[in-house]
């Protein structure tokens, strides 16, 4: 069972935790999370790209040149696209990208991820995170003070505005709920800062 210790925002131990070895703990399945992160990056496609085919450009109806005894080869519309201001062969539509992963892969791959940061030691606790106006210094300080003050994930236990955008304008600094973190931001960031409060709720959701 990983025990890690608990910082407060002026990075000093307040304590220890022993975190859940069903989650926390398990052996990192690669192939799941690279199955996930694919799953990410592919449901934020827009799918919006669009070009038009020789059926749908206009203009080309007439033969250029009659079809033989002329030396050149032979031409059916000036719209093929191997003339200029011809149609795109093969021209991409707009389409869904999306697709979806079985819950008991989702489960592991984020049981997997969190796992991998844990081994790592990139994963630190927070004992709690008091903020009461929008101030960016004091995440900031947090941050450096806990040694997380490059690329970071904030994971809270619950939506705090005042956090969430108070670290927006902090580069390489992500925040997330236990219910909208994935695998994507957690292998992405350096150091995962969690909130004490949220380990419990991860725990309990993925047990």
């Amino acid at each position: 069972m990983p025990n890690v210790a608990v910082l407060d925002m002026a990075g000093k131990k307040v304590g220890t935790i022993d975190l859940s070895d069903a989650i926390f703990g398990i052996e990192p399945n690669e192939a799941v999370m690279h199955h996930m992160v694919v799953n990410y990056l592919a449901n934020q496609r827009q799918g919006t790209q669009s070009a038009l085919t020789r059926s749908e450009v206009s203009g080309g109806g007439k033969k250029p040149w009659r079809q033989k005894g002329t030396g050149r080869a032979r031409q059916g519309s000036t719209r093929a696209p191997q003339w200029t201001h011809g149609g795109v062969a093969f021209a991409p539509k707009p389409r869904s990208y999306r697709f979806t992963v079985n819950k008991k892969v989702r489960r592991l791959a984020m049981k997997s991820a969190l796992s991998s940061k844990c081994a790592a030691e990139e994963i630190i606790i927070l004992d709690a995170l008091n903020m009461t106006e929008y101030k960016t210094k004091t995440v900031a300080d947090m941050l450096k003070a806990v040694g997380a003050d490059k690329k970071a994930l904030i994971v809270l236990p619950e939506v705090n505005n005042f956090v969430i955008k108070s670290a927006a304008n902090i580069d390489g600094v992500k925040t997330a709920q236990v219910n909208t973190i994935n695998v994507y931001d957690l292998l992405g960031a350096d150091k995962v800062v969690i909130l004490k409060d949220a380990v419990a709720k991860i725990e309990e959701v993925y047990a």
